[in-house]
């Protein structure tokens, strides 16, 4: 049995052409990999962002609230020592309660539409 040690393998040229073929597919699902990986990493972070200012948008709104109630309250509150009788107290705190009642539904509109907003954002 005689082997000749000096001889090189050859790699068929049709086999070279299916593993060049083979490593070039894997190479582009890699990257198509890497892409949609990168674009999914955007997205969520874009997604993130959004609600995030979504939510202090919402926050800003409900201390901007907050701020118009109590500026209210000390108004009333002002009235309320230049009363100079139990009926004009009345009257005062009739015409708050409307007011404010007025005032609270409105709000509550606006803090449900932030609400809204804020859940369509989330669910995109």
């Amino acid at each position: 049995m005689a082997t000749d040690s000096g001889a090189s393998f050859e790699i068929p040229a049709e086999m070279r052409a299916f593993a060049e073929k083979s490593v070039e597919q894997a190479k582009q699902a890699f990257e198509s990999f890497l892409a949609a990986a990168q674009h999914a990493a955007s997205t969520a972070g874009t997604q993130v962002a959004s609600a995030q200012s979504g939510v202090k948008e919402a926050g800003e709104l409900a201390m901007k609230f907050a701020e118009q109630n109590i500026a209210a309250s000390f108004d009333f509150a002002q009235k309320l020592v230049r009363a100079k009788d139990a009926q004009e107290v009345m009257a005062l705190h009739a015409e708050y309660a409307k007011q404010q009642m007025a005032v609270l539904g409105e709000q509550a509109k606006e803090l449900g539409r932030q609400a809204t907003k804020l859940a369509g954002g989330a669910a995109h």
